[in-house]
């Protein structure tokens, strides 16, 4: 028979309320929730109970992998510091963006992210990580080999999530040149020139390869179960597009028109935790808190920071009055997880996984007490 935890005095943030009370796993799952004091178990000393945290893009291992331009660092050791500041963060389950398709602003060969993610599942097989590891694969679809980059995951039962994107002069987050020109030519210091014809190769590629790689991509993905999702829709257009290809999460959508098709469409809608906790877009565009007060955003990534996830949920039930702290938990753990067809975790009930985390707020600061992932203390 499988020992039992008991957690005690805490504050248990459920689907629809907070409620002071108990909690007992056994075996790796939940077994049971009350109300009331009890004098047995961890005393959590009035702290709140969450579930595990479920992040579903971030590209935080890459900067393990090469933390600075032409630098790699090895991959045991990268994916080990990664996962253990997943952990610490309160996210249990993580989706690692992988980038599939090259350009001069990824810095990586072919093969690399194959290699990375080998790395990541041996990882993962030989129980290394505190938090389960999944993959999205993000598909820069402008890119001449992002679908024989692609190939060499297509039978990768760890691909859970892919993202169709184009990052193209007069797409998506760059409709205007004034964006893209801060972003590639000021940054780097491009010489008229060399801009020109950066913007001209790129936009080239972009008419030439982007339509029938959303085709291939997202045809793949529909047969073989992976969940789908748009990157940086501006227009009805490109939502409706989304909509054609069975797209179930839009991530970061650059205007409030394109957020609420898509919501109304029944995706669900992704902006940046980074977002909520700034109050606006580092890129300058809509802000995330624009959407929940229109109560069109339903999931919250960390993005670049893992620690603004569990920050971003309890500052939008404090910022937006029509979000409790329950909707608020709800945007990085019950609704991701439906999202991604996770549905054994993301909420405290009897029988869900015991995918759980301590947090105690300090001057107004979420803070990451203990964490637990299916009945095991990981942090």
């Amino acid at each position: 028979m499988s020992a039992e935890t008991v957690l005690r005095n805490a504050r248990i943030v459920l689907d629809d309320e907070v409620v002071e009370g108990s909690l007992k796993f056994s075996g790796g799952d939940i077994a049971e929730f009350g109300t009331g004091a009890s004098t047995v178990g961890e005393d959590f000393e009035g702290d709140y109970l969450i579930p595990g945290l479920i992040e579903l893009h971030t590209d935080h291992l890459e900067g393990h992998y090469s933390p600075r331009p032409g630098v790699r660092w090895n991959t045991v050791a990268a994916i080990q510091a990664h996962d253990a500041q997943i952990a610490t963060s309160g996210i249990t389950t993580v989706f690692d963006c992988l980038r599939m398709g090259s350009n001069e602003d990824s810095g990586f060969d072919p093969g690399e992210m194959r290699l990375l993610a080998d790395a990541l599942e041996a990882a993962q097989a030989d129980g290394r990580l505190r938090a389960e590891h999944y993959l999205h694969l993000r598909c820069e679809v402008s890119s001449p080999d992002v679908v024989s980059e692609f190939d060499g995951f297509r039978n990768d039962p760890q691909v859970r999530l892919a993202s169709l994107m184009d990052h193209a002069p007069g797409q998506r987050q760059f409709q205007t040149m004034d964006q893209y020109t801060l972003y590639y030519k000021t940054k780097r210091g491009m010489s008229d020139a060399a801009f020109d014809a950066y913007v001209a190769m790129r936009k080239e590629q972009s008419d030439r390869y982007s339509a029938p790689h959303r085709k291939v991509i997202s045809e793949h993905c529909r047969s073989a179960g992976v969940t789908l999702a748009s990157h940086d829709d501006a227009t009805l257009e490109h939502v409706d597009e989304a909509i054609e290809q069975g797209v179930r999460l839009a991530e970061f959508p650059t205007s409030i028109e394109a957020a609420r098709a898509s919501h109304e469409a029944g995706m669900s809608v992704l902006m940046g935790a980074p977002n909520v906790v700034r109050g606006s877009s580092h890129s300058g565009n809509i802000a995330a808190k624009d959407l929940a007060e229109a109560g069109i955003l339903d999931v919250l990534s960390s993005d670049y920071i893992p620690l603004s996830l569990l920050h971003a949920a309890f500052a939008l039930s404090e910022r937006v009055e029509a979000i409790s702290l329950p909707k608020a938990i709800a945007t990085v753990t019950s609704t991701p997880a439906r999202t991604v067809g996770l549905e054994d975790r993301g909420k405290i009930e009897s029988g869900r996984r015991a995918d759980l985390v301590r947090v105690r707020l300090d001057k107004g600061i979420p803070v990451v007490r203990s964490v637990w992932r299916a009945g095991k203390r990981v942090a």
